[in-house]
């Protein structure tokens, strides 16, 4: 196998967005490229052609790599349920909820099973696998039993790329204590250092370089920009907090309200590129002031997330806003939050059979939530009723399902016949279980237009949230980054 493994010298340094980078670098050359995560803790998921879930990261970088995303990319994935327990999907399927101590104590050699069936597989299809660590290689407690770090690298036999952090501060000491931490064999593998998210002239750094490569006798591949507005969907949590730091000042405010265990929150990203539109998370009642528009995003937890809304009041602020003519949307845990009852008969969102708890009352619907979780991409138009005649894409990713108790009023028409959420008669509420509803351009532009005329704010054109976000991202990192060392390293490779 031909590849390479992108590991950090910590969590959030840009492992996934390089990834993602030499992913469409490779593909652009004629070069048939797979991207690969062993194992991912993320409740930002993606959902397949064939219905089944991985993380989002590796969803995106198989997009960068002009090629359909599979479970063979991403074999395991931990999506956290609370501090101490996390629902394992194992190729593609939920298969049990384990605690940390419970999952390496069960599960480690089942992992390395279908780690090595994964990438043989692979290996079939494409030229080179693009791979992806998780968090620092170096975490000494977990070493011995790690299934997503130098452990893999070495069952593929491939060489790794370390990037560190230069924004956070401390690279030179997160290089040179990483190098030192690995053993020998595990430091012969690294064949290269990207230093990350630099600002300023380039110039400055020329002799931090020299030391790098002088301390280490690693070449440094790149210092690489900090690349602001990229487009490209977050990971994890990490991202999501840095989005929570970015208000700006502009003309409408979109409050996010701030759930412990949100999930699929890049449903929110393409507000990041509205010129006009601040995004801020609302964690306490007191924050939630007059917003021109509220979303209600995802959870993995819906019982328990609406449990905290109602300890800190905002369940109350939510009610009392849309009673005075404010606007809100929930999406899937969102949506279910908006109801007037939540049933979890087998236990399936709380651990605990037979749980109910009231919803927000917003919607006239309750929903009972089941075993089997429901995984797939959607297609199709606004409902009639709505008077929107757009179309729409997305994917649903659910336990539950949401039934009407009264006056039913379907948001979209979704795969030709199937009616979901709900649109109140003025728009003013709308849910539903489409995530990446705000990644449609023509709804997105539709509904913030609504909130600007309400305003007294000039009205907006559609403008596209994707576009060529995969060329841009590659064609920037490739200012800075060695490519031909890059292949060399790959394509000559020996141990």
């Amino acid at each position: 196998m031909k590849g390479v493994m992108i590991q950090g010298t910590s969590s959030d340094v840009g492992k996934s967005l390089i990834a993602t980078a030499f992913c469409r670098l490779f593909v652009n050359e004629g070069i048939r490229v797979a991207p690969f995560k062993s194992q991912n803790m993320s409740n930002n998921s993606y959902v397949t052609i064939d219905g089944k879930e991985i993380g989002r990261a590796q969803g995106i970088q198989a997009e960068a790599a002009k090629t359909e995303a599979t479970v063979l990319m991403n074999p395991i994935l931990l999506k956290p349920r609370s501090d101490s327990q996390s629902e394992v999907v194992l190729l593609g399927k939920a298969i049990q909820t384990l605690s940390g101590k419970g999952y390496r104590e069960s599960f480690y050699e089942k992992g390395v099973e279908v780690i090595q069936t994964s990438l043989e597989k692979l290996a079939e299809d494409y030229e080179v696998v693009v791979m992806e660590g998780a968090g620092s290689p170096v975490e000494i407690n977990l070493k011995d039993r790690e299934l997503v770090n130098m452990k893999v690298a070495e069952i593929a036999d491939i060489p790794v790329i370390l990037v560190a952090d230069i924004d956070r501060g401390g690279v030179f000491a997160s290089i040179v204590g990483t190098l030192e931490l690995f053993t020998k064999e595990e430091r012969d593998r690294v064949k290269g250092i990207i230093v990350n998210k630099f600002r300023g002239d380039f110039q400055l750094f020329e002799d931090g370089v020299k030391w790098i490569e002088e301390k280490t006798g690693i070449p440094v591949l790149a210092v690489l920009p900090y690349i602001e507005h990229h487009g490209i969907d977050g990971e994890d949590s990490l991202s999501l907090d840095k989005h929570k730091n970015m208000r700006k000042a502009a003309g409408l405010d979109i409050a996010i309200i701030d759930l412990p265990f949100i999930s699929n929150y890049s449903d929110i990203e393409p507000f990041y590129r509205e010129e006009d539109v601040s995004i801020r998370f609302v964690k306490h009642a007191e924050e939630f002031g007059s917003p021109d528009g509220v979303i209600i995003p995802g959870t993995k937890s819906t019982i328990r997330d609406l449990q905290v809304l109602k300890e800190k009041g905002i369940d109350e602020k939510i009610i009392d806003y849309v009673q005075n003519g404010g606007s809100i949307v929930g999406i899937c845990g969102g949506y279910q939050m908006l109801g007037e009852r939540l049933i979890d008969p087998d236990g399936t969102d709380t651990g605990i059979s037979s749980a109910e708890e009231n919803g927000l009352g917003l919607i006239p619907a309750k929903t009972i939530f089941q075993k089997d979780k429901k995984t797939v991409r959607a297609y199709g138009i606004c409902h009639p009723q709505t008077g929107l005649d757009l179309p729409m894409s997305g994917y649903e990713i659910h336990l539950g399902e949401t039934i009407y108790t009264s006056n039913k009023a379907p948001f979209l028409v979704l795969d030709h016949d199937k009616q979901d959420g709900f649109y109140s008669e003025n728009g003013r509420v709308i849910g539903t279980y489409l995530h990446h509803l705000f990644h449609n351009d023509e709804w997105r532009c539709s509904w913030l237009n609504e909130r600007r005329k309400a305003k007294g704010l000039p009205q907006k054109e559609s403008m596209s949230y994707k576009g060529d976000r995969y060329d841009q991202l590659a064609e920037e990192v490739a200012k800075s980054l060695d490519w031909e060392k890059v292949k060399k390293i790959v394509f000559e490779w020996k141990k």
